[in-house]
């Protein structure tokens, strides 16, 4: 749709489109005396009386920053016509919330896929969901591994009175978790009287749980603020160690 704006200093008219008029909120050069106007308050009705065959307006010149040059005359902002409102609307809106919508679902996406362990500890019915993306993604939805959720409760070690040589040690594992957590590998080591390593060994859940209970304790893992007790048979007839630790880890 065309429209006829008209210069008010020397009168001319031309025709000019609404994209050109929205360019800078209608601020106009005329092309024949150089005038700056409003071409939105300029507005003229069209008619069907052919228009002097003069130079158009010239847009996108006009910096409104400039102070007026001698001659020119600056009309204060009209408020756009309506046909012209949905030109005023920033383009690229829609573009700017699509790719902050995108962003969004990015960052869920990676917290799902970090925390997911999590996620189907606290959350039972989300399981299936995380079990088949995990299956196109080629992971595992394995029990969580919160390690600084774990402590060790109270642990002992004293000698076995029934075998000479041989050390029991006893211990409770605490999971402070809101979730189940898999059973942790233990590290114990025996030290001498200044403190280093004598001899250290590495027990794995199988180790340190009931030989027969072992496999169905490990799916389940050690239930929310749950705690688990094992005891574990050392021997150390060929050791000689005046003290012992014991550390909590989980694999790499």
């Amino acid at each position: 749709m065309s429209l006829v704006t008209r210069c008010p200093s020397c009168a001319t008219a031309f025709r000019v489109l609404p994209g050109q008029l929205s360019a800078r909120q209608g601020r106009v050069r005329c092309g024949k005396c150089d005038a700056v106007f409003d071409g939105i308050a300029a507005l003229v009705e069209d008619s069907p009386a052919p228009l002097l065959a003069e130079p158009s307006p010239q847009f996108g010149l006009f910096d409104p920053s400039r102070k007026p040059a001698p001659g020119e005359r600056l009309e204060p902002n009209q408020p756009l016509p309506a046909f012209m409102a949905e030109d005023r609307q920033p383009p690229r809106r829609a573009l700017w919330w699509t790719l902050t919508l995108l962003a969004a679902l990015a960052l869920a996406a990676q917290a799902g896929y970090r925390f997911r362990s999590e996620i189907a500890a606290s959350v039972p019915a989300a399981r299936p969901a995380l079990d088949e993306a995990c299956r196109l993604l080629g992971c595992e939805t394995a029990l969580p591994r919160q390690l600084k959720l774990l402590s060790i409760d109270s642990y002992e070690v004293r000698a076995d009175p029934r075998r000479e040589g041989v050390i029991v040690l006893n211990a409770v594992i605490r999971n402070r978790a809101p979730f189940a957590q898999a059973y942790p590998a233990l590290q114990f080591a025996l030290t001498d009287d200044s403190g280093r390593d004598v001899v250290s060994r590495v027990l794995s859940p199988r180790d340190y749980l009931e030989a027969g209970k072992a496999a169905g304790l490990i799916g389940k893992g050690i239930e929310a603020s749950g705690e688990a007790s094992l005891t574990v048979y050392l021997d150390t007839s060929r050791t000689r160690a005046s003290g012992y630790r014991l550390e909590l880890f989980y694999p790499t």
